[in-house]
């Protein structure tokens, strides 16, 4: 039987092939070029997902129905126990947190730098929630601080708690600033994620730490609430945002997929039978 070769077949064939757009070094601001490695498994899946949905939505608006080409398109397989995020253990943590505010390459952007990521760390944030944050948008509740995140399902706000340590750290940033984007650039305007990106990988070499994007923030705020004495999963799955408790508890398993790995007590029995054998 034949087999029809569909445009959504070629979009599949096109993003395993084509180069990422990548800044361009000493280039004008925002310049792009094709030169990057192709696209990983997760951003063809997730782009593949996309274009799925929008055809989703086209078969329920429309009278006549539409097919969806891409119900028939193969996906990368994504294991959900796998991140290529590195982990950092609260220890490094400090150590970042530590550089941020000490020895940050930029002394004028370290304030903000300590600020921003105890807040996305303590807070549990994605980083649009934080970008699109305003000062106006910091308010109290009983006795908590809190930062108003954007409207949710319903009209309402949703408030997360900022504890002390990252409280304190906003404020001495702030230096008494009542308006405007919660962080921004000097000139007042609207910090960007790319921003962000350079800022924390900056940050992630001088502390000698692997590099990583602010997403891995939030990876480790879970996985370390997750190992806290009595930590209750249904908690962290509300204060992470996340709908399915499934989500959460991956976080779980990943580190469990570490942490209690048998290669330990295998390895640690053959190196005492080798210890035992050259004496």
């Amino acid at each position: 039987m034949a087999v029809k070769f569909t445009l959504a077949d070629g979009f599949r064939l096109w993003l395993e092939v084509t180069p990422k757009w990548v800044r361009v070094k000493g280039g004008r601001r925002g310049e792009m070029t094709r030169t990057g490695a192709p696209y990983s498994d997760a951003s063809r899946a997730n782009a593949l997902s996309a274009a799925s949905s929008f055809f989703g939505f086209l078969d329920k608006i429309s009278d006549d129905g539409v097919k969806n080409p891409f119900d028939a398109v193969q996906r990368p397989y994504l294991d959900p126990d796998y991140s290529s995020t590195p982990g950092y253990t609260e220890q490094e943590w400090a150590k970042l947190l530590v550089t941020a505010r000490d020895e940050h390459h930029i002394a004028a952007y370290r304030q903000r730098t300590y600020a921003m990521l105890l807040v996305l760390y303590t807070c549990c944030l994605r980083i649009d929630a934080l970008l699109n944050a305003r000062v106006e948008d910091l308010s109290e509740d009983r006795g908590h601080r809190v930062l108003l995140l954007g409207k949710v399902k319903g009209g309402g706000r949703a408030k997360r708690p900022i504890p002390p340590a990252a409280w304190d750290a906003l404020q001495r940033y702030l230096d008494s600033r009542t308006t405007g984007w919660l962080f921004c650039t000097a000139s007042g305007g609207q910090l960007d994620e790319p921003a962000v990106w350079r800022t924390l990988q900056a940050v992630a070499a001088r502390a000698n730490l692997p590099k990583r994007g602010p997403h891995g923030t939030k990876v480790d705020a879970i996985t370390h609430a997750l190992a806290k004495p009595n930590a209750r999963p249904d908690k962290v799955q509300r204060w992470a945002d996340h709908k399915d408790s499934r989500t959460t508890q991956r976080y779980n398993a990943r580190k469990e997929l570490l942490d209690d790995s048998p290669g330990y007590a295998l390895g640690a029995d053959v190196a005492g039978a080798l210890a035992r054998i050259e004496d």
